[in-house]
């Protein structure tokens, strides 16, 4: 690797970062020793990238730098076109008119000799037929964002109708639907929801009472001990 490429890359690994990376943890991904990274982070910083940290300690990089012109490989170009494809292909028009706008947006400012690649395609996504639904993704983004309650009339997998007010968190996008994450006031747990099972619904004035990340945490939990109550469960039917 270029050591202008990997100058780049190491921007872009602290871009990522939550916290202090170390030398070696930048130097793994890169394949180079630490003491190359800490030459690297002291050639940027001369430069004036503000980054914040010293040796044996941990770099961070300062909020709200930019970067120049992007820098893209053929791959990374290829990812947005998957992705971009994948979103025009789930019947929601305003997220399919928003990647195409995101294509062109990237395209505008990538280097010419890759210009190609966002004409000439090497990868696709087959298209899938939306299912009907009582209350459009859009709706539910939009509460998700605003931290609105939904009511919903939902029906469960034998058809029998139960009315509910739910907190939304997430909305799951699957090849056969879209499914909501949320915290359910009838059943006082958190529950998802596929939307072609909804009949009825409203987005309702009243807020989620609580912190939207901290519910997502509870949520995480909740799921990951249902995957481990799964998982024992089968454990324990194939060990008897």
């Amino acid at each position: 690797m270029r050591r202008g490429d990997r100058l780049f890359e190491i921007i872009e690994i602290l871009r990522r970062a939550r916290g202090p990376l170390s030398a070696e943890t930048i130097g793994n991904e890169l394949e180079v020793t630490k003491r190359t990274v800490y030459r690297d982070v002291a050639a940027l910083m001369a430069q004036g990238v503000p980054i914040q940290g010293e040796a044996g300690v941990g770099y961070i990089l300062e909020a709200g730098f930019h970067m120049p012109p992007l820098m893209l490989t053929h791959d990374e170009i290829e990812a947005a076109v998957l992705g971009a494809q994948w979103v025009q292909t789930r019947g929601e028009p305003e997220l399919a008119l928003a990647a195409q706008k995101l294509i062109s947006k990237i395209e505008a400012v990538s280097p010419s000799k890759y210009q190609t690649s966002f004409v000439e395609h090497t990868v696709s996504v087959a298209p899938v037929s939306a299912p009907e639904e009582a209350i459009g993704a859009a709706e539910i983004r939009l509460a998700i964002r605003n931290q609105n309650k939904i009511w919903l009339t939902y029906h469960d997998t034998k058809g029998a109708p139960s009315e509910r007010v739910v907190w939304p968190l997430l909305l799951g996008y699957r090849d056969s639907g879209r499914i909501i994450a949320a915290w359910c006031e009838l059943r006082q747990a958190y529950r998802y929801f596929r939307t072609e099972r909804i009949a009825q619904a409203k987005i309702l004035e009243d807020k989620i009472p609580r912190r939207r990340d901290l519910l997502k945490a509870e949520w995480r939990q909740a799921m990951d001990a249902e995957r481990d109550r799964f998982a024992a469960e089968k454990n324990g039917s194939g060990n008897s």
